[in-house]
C-alpha cells in the first residue's frame, strides 16, 4: 500500500497522507517521499499550488512511533530534517486541510504551511510540553508566527483541550 498517494490536477499537486489505519502516523519512508514531493514540486512550473489532506478521520497522529524506535535517528540529514527544510524554503502556494487529530510533527508540518483549512473536527496538540521536550523543528518560532503569540500561548499551556480553529493564517 502505498502511504502518500499524489496527482496533479490542473496545476495543483494533491498529496495525500494514505495511512489511516494508523492514523497517518508518518514513517521515516513517508518524511522522505513528502520531501521528494515538494522539493520536484519547487522545480516544475507546471505545479502552482500543493494541497497536503489526509484519508481517514485524522490528519496525522505525528511520528510512528514504532518505526522512530526500528530507526533511531543517526548523524547527517534525518528523513524528517529533510522534509522541514523541504517545507522552509517551499515558495509556491502551500495549503493543508485537516480534519481529526493533527499531533506533534503532524501539527508542526502545519506552521510551515501558507494556509490550513480545518473542519470541524480538527484538533491540535503539541504534546511535547506535557512530554518535558523541546518542541521539535522550531515550533517554538514558526506556530506564535503563524498563529500570533496570545493563540500559541494557549496551544503550549492547554494542550489537554486542543484548539479547533476554522481558518488558520499563513506565512
Amino acid at each position: 500500500m502505498e502511504y502518500i498517494l499524489n496527482s496533479l490536477d490542473g496545476g495543483i499537486l494533491k498529496i495525500e497522507l494514505n495511512r489511516p489505519q494508523k492514523r497517518n502516523a508518518l514513517t521515516l519512508a513517508m518524511y522522505k517521499e513528502f520531501a521528494e514531493l515538494l522539493n520536484t514540486a519547487q522545480t516544475k512550473p507546471e505545479i502552482r499550488v500543493v494541497l497536503v489532506f489526509a484519508a481517514g478521520d485524522n490528519y496525522s497522529a505525528g511520528n510512528d512511533l514504532q518505526d522512530f524506535l526500528d530507526h533511531p535517528p543517526g548523524s547527517g540529514d534525518s528523513p524528517q530534517k529533510q522534509l522541514i527544510d523541504a517545507l522552509r524554503v517551499f515558495d509556491k502556494p502551500l495549503v493543508g486541510a485537516v480534519r481529526g487529530a493533527a499531533v506533534g510533527s503532524g501539527a508542526t508540518m502545519l506552521t510551515y504551511f501558507d494556509f490550513v483549512v480545518a473542519g470541524q473536527s480538527a484538533r491540535f496538540q503539541y504534546p511535547f510540553i506535557n512530554l518535558a521536550l523541546v518542541p521539535e523543528f522550531g515550533t517554538s518560532f514558526s506556530l506564535p508566527d503563524q498563529v500570533g503569540y496570545p493563540l500559541h500561548c494557549q496551544f503550549e499551556a492547554d494542550t489537554s483541550d486542543p484548539l479547533a480553529i476554522s481558518i488558520v493564517p499563513g506565512r
